[in-house]
Order: structure tokens, then sequence, then C-alpha cells
């Protein structure tokens, strides 16, 4: 089924520290919380330099939205988010630390538990027409950039403004329009019974 989240209707809650917030954005099951998703996308709001709660067991996408970015300093590493360099993907259980370029800056956040599923992260720039075709077992779709979008098929017709978001089924085929827009995708896989053996 799809499912259309709007930015509007969603509510920020405060870090426990203070230095930020957090959007969820979706969540599976619907019911999960920290200890038991699937899969989790969100946005958060960084408002100063700190560390990044640990999520052993989890694989973890960051990508800029808003604001000037920052480094992350991963497992002692070095990693710069900005705008020419987006997008960073580390293990949960690293130690992350956050040092802000200038100012709050806004990210958006996947993450999957790897024992049940994983995911894949992709951006697209949209000018005019373009189609859209769903391959995973669950796909969202977030608009990250650009005042509107508009997907479309022979059932439905679903209007999106910026950080809006859609939760698409597999195995079907959208038309997208949008003016100027870019778009964050998450393909979400959950693991088989072959890839369980496969494990073993």
């Amino acid at each position: 089924m799809t499912v259309l989240i709007p930015f509007a209707g969603l509510s920020p809650v405060p870090w426990k520290n203070g230095g930020g917030s957090t959007i969820e954005i979706a969540i599976g099951p619907p019911d999960a919380d920290f200890e038991d998703f699937d899969w989790r996308v969100s946005l958060a709001t960084i408002a100063e330099d700190g560390a990044f709660s640990q999520f052993p067991g989890v694989d973890r996408t960051l990508a800029l939205v808003d604001g000037h970015g920052m480094t992350l300093q991963i497992d002692g590493e070095p990693s710069l988010i900005s705008e020419a360099e987006p997008v960073a993907q580390f293990d949960g259980s690293s130690e992350v630390f956050a040092k802000l370029s200038r100012g709050v800056t806004t990210d958006f956040n996947v993450m999957t538990r790897s024992e049940r599923c994983y995911h894949q992260f992709g951006r697209r720039r949209l000018s005019g027409q373009s189609r859209f075709v769903t391959r995973a077992d669950v796909t969202v779709l977030f608009l990250a950039e650009g005042d509107s979008l508009e997907l479309s098929n022979d059932e439905e017709r679903i209007g999106m403004v910026r950080y809006d978001a859609v939760v698409l089924d597999p195995d079907a085929t959208w038309e997208l329009e949008a003016g100027q827009a870019t778009i964050y995708i998450v393909d979400i896989y959950y693991h088989s019974d072959e890839d369980e053996e496969h494990y073993e």
C-alpha cells in the first residue's frame, strides 16, 4: 500500500543531551521502537558538536539535507559531510563524533537491522518528467530539495512538497514530475530464507 507521509504532520523529539532533535519519518514494523525496528528513516537536526548514539547490529546512512554539513569522526577516521560529498555510511556500533562546519545542520538518516534486512541509498535530480520503478521490498522516497513533486500511475496521483516522504510497494511504475528537485531513495530488502541458510 502506498503511504504518503506529510512533513507538516510530523513532530520533532529533542535528544536527551539537548544537542539536537529527531523527526521520525517511517519505521518498520509500524509499531516498532528503537529496540526492535527492522528499519527506520528519520530527519535529525544537529545543533551542536557531539557524539552519536551507538546502535550495534544496525547499518546506517546519513545524508545532508540542509546547512553547511559537518565532519564525522567515525572510529577515529574523519569523513566530511558537505554539499560536494553529502552522504556517509557507517556501522551503528561505531564511535561517531560530529563537529559542525558552520552552524545547525539537518540530515536524513536511514537505519536497517543487519540480521533482518539491508538498504541501498540513492540520490536523483529531477527536472521535468521521468519514470521511476520500485524493485525493493520497501521503497521510501523523500523530497530533499524542490518545492513540489508529483507521482502518478494508472491508479494514483500523489502530490508532495519539500520534506514529504512516500512509502512505495515493490514492482510499481510511477511517473515523476517536478520543476527542479532532488529526491533521496531508500530501497530496503529483507533477507530471504536462502540468505539465512547461506549465512549459517
